[in-house]
């Protein structure tokens, strides 16, 4: 696939420099850092949350999990995952657990975790199992611009 057509027009649009980096079939954000040896607090993932008021994309570090009663208390929501089955029709072009961290690419609010700002660089999925897209932790941020931000995750 190498790259989700709506985060490529996303990124293009946005004027961010980016490169797509091939690799190794892989099935969670860890795997993916193992086999690129990127560190895996580099690589930025998406969970997808719902409640009575809509999709929510939490944006967090390959390395850590999402505290979801935290961030539910934070937003003062009641935040549960979304089923696959709503992913699918979210993310129509792209893999299941290959969803880009790129939520207004895909009209979707976003929350990202505070320790992703002093990344130098970070990767994330492209859309598929197979590539990783590459910006600076400035051109991340510039994405990010519109999130909201706080802490609601711990390492794994």
């Amino acid at each position: 696939m190498a790259i989700a057509i709506t985060l490529q027009e996303y990124l293009d649009k946005s004027g961010i420099d980016y490169d797509v980096l091939p690799h190794a079939l892989t099935e969670t954000s860890i795997d993916t850092a193992q086999t690129t040896h990127i560190p895996p607090e580099h690589i930025a993932k998406s969970v997808i949350l719902e409640d009575e008021d809509g999709y929510l994309m939490a944006v967090i570090p390959a390395s850590h999990h999402i505290e979801l009663g935290q961030l539910s208390r934070q937003l003062e929501r009641r935040l549960g995952l979304a089923t696959e089955d709503e992913l699918a029709g979210l993310f129509s072009d792209c893999d299941l657990g290959a969803i880009p961290p790129i939520g207004e690419a895909y009209h979707m609010d976003v929350v990202m975790d505070d320790s992703l700002e002093r990344c130098p660089d970070v990767y994330f999925e492209a859309g598929d199992h197979t590539d990783l897209v590459h910006v600076r932790g400035s051109a991340f941020q510039q994405l990010m611009q519109h999130a909201h931000h706080g802490h609601f995750c711990r390492p794994i």
